[in-house]
């Protein structure tokens, strides 16, 4: 359920599906880095990770010339550089790229190294693919066994002129013609929602749900109250209490389907989350101009 102006409003409904009946739920998982001793820590990076089923979040305070390696990442990753101060340079398959601050990359398989430029903060996105990272995160025990209701990854189609260091700028707003800044990879999808100046307009909120995708929503910057409900099913055996959980930055709050749910920013002055999605969604795909990488990542069915 969008307010009128909320640009998910317009999203493609099509016939409806029928979904398949709830038998259990999970319950969210809240992960306050800021509340934790890191899950790896060294004199230059100290790291916090956290997952969700398909997808987990490695979170850093660096100093400058602090190097994130990964050896035999086994698909693609993301990382991002929230800060328009802070760059860093990017190594992968022999290519080596610097990259601004205010920037998104996708970082192929294999061997990568990111290297601050100068202190600050780097995000980086991985699929659960990543199982010694799976393994490291503060929330591990949570995934012993899958979640209810979550649907399996399966990878997207390979990009076009294949396997590459891919960088795009962060910079500037969704505006009115899509919602926020949504990019995809093959196993990602991440969107930079527009920033919240203040509090949220709570006559304007967006209480929604997902069939059988998490939504990860990582606070950057202020905070966020989530409201949670799981909808009654005929075994109440099941049913939860609703959540209305404040996270402060930084933060990973991953949100169960088939959960309905909101998100109010709750601070004066600067508010950013990102939502993260594993593997892309359909419907934010198939809205022309929304995801802004889209001409280097085919859906499925398309041609490469």
């Amino acid at each position: 359920m969008f307010h009128p102006t909320d640009l998910r409003a317009k999203l493609a409904t099509g016939a409806p599906v029928k979904a398949s009946p709830v038998s259990a739920y999970a319950g969210a998982d809240y992960a306050r880095f800021y509340a934790q001793e890191p899950q790896e820590a060294g004199p230059d990076a100290r790291t916090w990770v956290a997952r969700g089923q398909n997808f987990i979040v490695a979170y850093s305070e660096v100093r400058a010339g602090a190097t994130l390696a990964r050896i035999g990442q086994p698909d693609e990753y993301c990382v991002i550089l929230p800060d328009a101060a802070m760059g860093a340079t990017v190594s992968a398959r022999g290519e080596i790229l610097v990259a601004p601050g205010a920037s998104i990359l996708f970082v192929p398989p294999g061997d990568s190294e990111v290297t601050a430029a100068s202190d600050g903060r780097v995000i980086r996105i991985f699929s659960s693919a990543a199982t010694d990272l799976a393994a490291a995160c503060t929330n591990a025990s949570s995934y012993a066994e899958p979640h209810a209701n979550v649907a399996l990854l399966e990878p997207w189609p390979e990009p076009r002129g294949g396997w590459k260091l891919r960088r795009y700028s962060l910079e500037g707003e969704g505006g009115e013609s899509r919602f926020g800044r949504i990019f995809r990879c093959t196993t990602l999808m991440v969107n930079m929602l527009d920033p919240r100046i203040g509090l949220r307009d709570i006559t304007k909120l967006s209480p929604h749900h997902h069939d059988d995708f998490e939504q990860g929503s990582l606070v950057i910057d202020g905070a966020y109250i989530h409201d949670i409900r799981w909808p009654w099913t005929p075994d109440m055996r099941i049913w939860r209490e609703d959540e209305h959980e404040l996270m402060a930055a930084p933060s990973l709050t991953v949100i169960p389907p088939p959960s309905i749910h909101t998100s109010r920013s709750v601070l004066p002055g600067l508010n950013q989350m990102i939502d993260i999605f594993s593997p892309p969604r359909m419907d934010f795909s198939e809205k022309p101009g929304w995801v802004i990488n889209a001409a280097d990542y085919p859906m499925p069915g398309e041609i490469p």
